[in-house]
């Protein structure tokens, strides 16, 4: 176990995720203390202790900087300590990219950028360099768009075959709300319709149907869903329309000749590997065959950009698995090709169950590996994120043919477009032109309204000043400037506490769905079970049931 002691609670994320990124195997405790005099304290499990004192980093008042500090002195002593550098050093953000954009628009240069990640983050040339690639393509494409008057939607599915252990998203089973479907696509459909009208005079950019697994939905329900976007949205100027087709055990002939009735551009089968004692250990209920003869069938039926999904690190892999996944991938040859390192989330099972990476995976020969694959085949790197608890402390890249960059993909990593999110375990990410200076707006406002008070008590003013009563003068001033104050204080009170009392009320109402929820799937566990009924041939070939 390791213990970490901050002074204060703003050092607590990033000393904690580059401590776990050295340690991943250990468990972390972390405490505040804003008495101690050391800024932070660690205690690693062989017995060493690291104290870092106040006059030791940056003395300034700009709290980002001193952050940074604080956890690049830190990294140094942790990889001092383990006699190993990570990959993307003491970066702790899951947007590389979006920092590495930031400093190309500032007018940077290249140098300068590898040189700023270097100094500033302990970043090597192989990562700036992948980076700095990235966002050039990245910048390529967003300068295209008009991003603020568009806009991006996400519709979501929360239902998959079964769920994978290594999976942290709102999820569930299908089979277990079989029966609620359609009453789930009832309440979507006039959400998106809601939305439809209140992103009228907006430019739509790209739609995405992801999840869950959106093709556990049978073919005349998503018939319903794609004909609900198709006639309520204006699709005229949409770049990219992808259906998450996902689980090959979820696809089926009926199903793609439905979603080539619509303006879909882009499809994704995903294997994750092509292992099949993996995937049986982490619970996909398919075959490898299965993958292959979806995406033949895909293929067979029009689509012209498939992206399929692999994950590096997965329990039991080594490289020579990895290695035998991307030779059949390869033959196959996806139009795109995403690469994840594991990364455990609490709310995965694999998380859950106390589980963690094997680790002999061999991490860095995967991604290595894969970025060999990706290049044989064409694809050149086109999008990049990182995530907590992510193995190797590496990420995850986008590889892609010409023209078939997956563009929402960067727009949610980017942020640079506002996503409107339908759906249950959806979020909605707003994009504003610029930061909301709400204090200095305030005291424009209160500045305005006293000053239009005092002009129309100009007249008391002057009178006062006339009859020599300056003091009388100075009090009548005073005291509009201080009743309005009061009024205002008064008026600003009483409407953050509506704020709050609406913000509470919302709680309270997902507590409460939660709750129903939680009572529901535990009657669904206390349900009895009905006998299971095995059907066999007799000696003619009748179906008996035993």
């Amino acid at each position: 176990m390791i213990k970490i002691e901050s002074k204060k609670n703003k050092f607590t994320y990033n000393v904690y995720h580059v401590t776990k990124a050295f340690y991943p195997k250990e468990d972390i405790v972390q405490t505040v203390d804003e008495k101690q005099e050391p800024l932070v304290k660690i205690h690693l499990p062989e017995g060493t202790c690291f104290s870092l004192a106040p006059e030791e980093c940056v003395q300034t008042e700009d709290v980002q900087e001193e952050k940074r500090d604080v956890t690049k002195k830190v990294y140094q002593f942790l990889s001092k300590q383990t006699g190993q550098e990570l990959a993307w050093g003491m970066l702790t953000g899951v947007r590389p990219t979006k920092l590495v954009m930031q400093k190309i628009e500032q007018g940077m240069t290249k140098e300068e950028i590898f040189e700023f990640l270097k100094e500033q983050y302990c970043v090597g040339d192989k990562k700036a360099q992948i980076a700095y690639e990235i966002a050039c393509r990245e910048k390529a494409l967003l300068d295209q768009l008009d991003c603020k008057n568009g806009y991006s939607l996400y519709a979501g599915i929360p239902f998959c075959p079964s769920i994978c252990s290594y999976c942290s998203f709102s999820s569930s089973p299908i089979a277990e709300w079989k029966d609620q479907v359609d009453r789930y696509l009832d309440a979507m459909i006039k959400e998106l319709k809601a939305t439809a009208k209140l992103m009228q005079g907006k430019t739509l950019d790209t739609v995405y149907i992801g999840g869950g697994t959106p093709t556990t939905l049978e073919a005349d329900q998503l018939d319903r869903l794609l004909g609900t976007i198709r006639e309520n949205f204006d699709l005229e100027h949409v770049l990219e329309f992808t259906v998450e087709a996902g689980r090959p055990d979820s696809i089926t002939r009926e199903k793609l000749e439905v979603i080539r009735k619509y303006p879909v551009t882009r499809i994704s089968v995903n294997p994750q590997t092509m292992q099949q004692k993996t995937l049986d250990l982490v619970g996909r209920k398919h075959t490898v065959e299965d993958v292959e003869q979806i995406f033949h069938l895909a293929r067979e039926l029009g689509f012209d950009n498939i992206n399929m999904d692999l994950i590096a690190g997965l329990p039991g892999e080594d490289a020579a698995d990895m290695q035998d996944t991307l030779e059949k991938i390869e033959k196959l040859h996806p139009d795109s090709l995403t690469v994840h390192a594991l990364a455990i989330k609490r709310a995965a099972k694999f998380g859950q169950e106390g589980r963690t990476m094997d680790p002999g995976t061999e991490i860095t020969q995967m991604v290595e590996a894969a970025a060999a694959s990706a290049e044989r085949m064409g694809l050149v790197p086109y999008y990049l994120y990182r995530q907590k608890n992510i193995a190797g402390n590496f990420e995850n890249v986008g590889y892609a043919e010409q023209d078939k960059a997956g563009v929402y993909n960067i727009l949610i990593m980017e942020e640079r477009q506002t996503i409107i999110a339908c759906g249950a375990g959806s979020t909605t990410k707003l994009v504003l032109p610029e930061k909301i200076k709400t204090s200095i707006a305030l005291l424009i406002s209160f500045l305005i309204m006293t000053g239009l008070l005092c002009i129309m008590q100009l007249d008391i003013v002057i009178m006062k000043l006339r009859e020599g009563k300056v003091i009388v003068s100075a009090a009548v001033i005073i005291g509009i400037y201080v009743a309005v104050f009061f009024v205002y204080l008064h008026f600003t009170k009483m409407r953050a506490s509506r704020q709050y009392d609406e913000v509470r009320a919302r709680v309270l109402i997902y507590d409460k769905h939660l709750e129903e929820l939680e009572t529901l799937y535990k009657e669904k566990e206390n349900e009895d079970i009905s006998p299971t009924i095995v059907e066999e041939e007799d000696e003619d070939g009748k179906i008996i049931d035993i």
